[in-house]
């Protein structure tokens, strides 16, 4: 009781300490990467915190694993670097003795990973999803700022007034108007006095008045400039249904009843998060060094190297499984399973050869 006690103890105070740290590091990059996407305009300023909430409620069970296993590695270290696991198996203690309280502090971590993986995962993934095709979907005529120089949103179109009053896109108005297109190796630039937004069979176009349009064919040297009264240039097209979305935003459900070659290659990967939790755990009782003079940078070296590289096993097989070279089955037993075979004969081998 003691032994148990103590040893947890030991692992709810480090585990704390290495979810805040993790979270902080991993809120960090994704403050980051998301400024980077709105400043190149794939996703709203305005929702930057709340893309970056669900970005990191998406990788939940990627932090909770890697917490997990920093922690039992972590702890051990220390443990045997101030001679406690000496102490302890001189007492009668075996190594196998370690199991059952790492399994009992660990079940419900397992647990949330598990409900992590399988819903707060396709969950948080969705709502970026659809934030991000909310703000793709945009007409042109909503990015304009009066004064700024706007991109379109495929990028071919560029658009800049110098005054407006838009208040209803579908009474918009504004003046002089300058719209610089690039397609097919035509260059048009096209600016006039005033424009005006006009629907018609559900698509939206800026009728322009009074202005000048010149045509650069590069292909063919050849540059037309022509003066007009009033010109239409399409906006935005019709609406469109949204995406059914990608695999890791459906439902752990979907993937069950669809189990086409790309949903199965996101169940391996529900599924193996979980799994290499476990199995992420009792490595780090496997490869506990009994030696109270071995370097504790060390371990926790050891323990990044194999968690990015059981990570990246995870990725691949999610690969091959979607690219139809391998089995679901398959790669959970050989992957997993092998993995879970090879940690449990080391565990055994050094707990009746030290």
């Amino acid at each position: 009781m003691i032994f148990k006690q103590a040893l947890q103890r030991e692992l709810s105070r480090s585990f704390v300490a290495t979810l805040v740290v993790l979270v902080t590091i991993v809120m960090s990059m994704m403050l980051i990467r998301t400024l980077g996407l709105a400043s190149k305009g794939v996703v709203n300023p305005q929702e930057v915190f709340l893309i970056m909430a669900y970005s990191v409620m998406g990788h939940a069970p990627t932090i909770l694993a890697l917490t997990l296993f920093i922690t039992v590695v972590s702890t051990l270290a220390r443990m045997i670097s101030d001679s406690e696991v000496v102490i302890w198996l001189s007492s009668g203690k075996s190594l196998g003795s370690f199991v059952r309280p790492l399994l009992g502090f660990s079940a419900p971590i397992f647990i949330t990973i598990t409900l992590m993986a399988f819903m707060i995962w396709p969950w948080s993934n969705a709502q970026l999803q659809n934030l991000r095709e909310r703000y793709e979907q945009r007409g042109d005529l909503e990015r304009i700022v009066p004064g700024e120089f706007q991109e379109s949103a495929n990028g071919k179109r560029i658009i800049y007034v110098d005054k407006s009053n838009i208040q209803n896109i579908n009474s918009a108005e504004a003046s002089n108007v300058f719209i610089a297109t690039t397609d097919q190796g035509k260059e048009v630039v096209t600016s006039a006095q005033k424009g005006h937004v006009e629907i018609i069979k559900g698509e939206k176009y800026i009728v322009l008045s009074k202005g000048h349009q010149l045509i650069t064919n590069s292909a063919k040297d050849d540059i037309k400039l022509i003066e007009f009264e009033t010109m239409g240039s399409l906006i935005s097209s019709a609406e469109t249904d949204p995406s059914t979305g990608f695999p890791n935003a459906r439902t752990t459900l979907t993937l069950l009843r669809e189990p086409r070659l790309d949903n199965q290659g996101e169940l391996s990967w529900r599924i193996g998060i979980v799994l290499a939790s476990i199995n992420l755990m009792l490595l780090a009782l496997a490869s506990a060094s009994t030696k109270p003079r071995s370097a504790r940078s060390s371990h926790m070296l050891f323990a990044i190297l194999a968690f990015v590289t059981y990570y990246n096993f995870i990725n691949v097989g999610q690969n091959w499984i979607a690219s139809g070279r391998v089995s679901l089955f398959g790669t959970l037993l050989m992957l997993h399973g092998g993995v879970f075979l090879v940690i449990w004969t080391w565990l055994m081998r050094r707990q009746y050869r030290p």
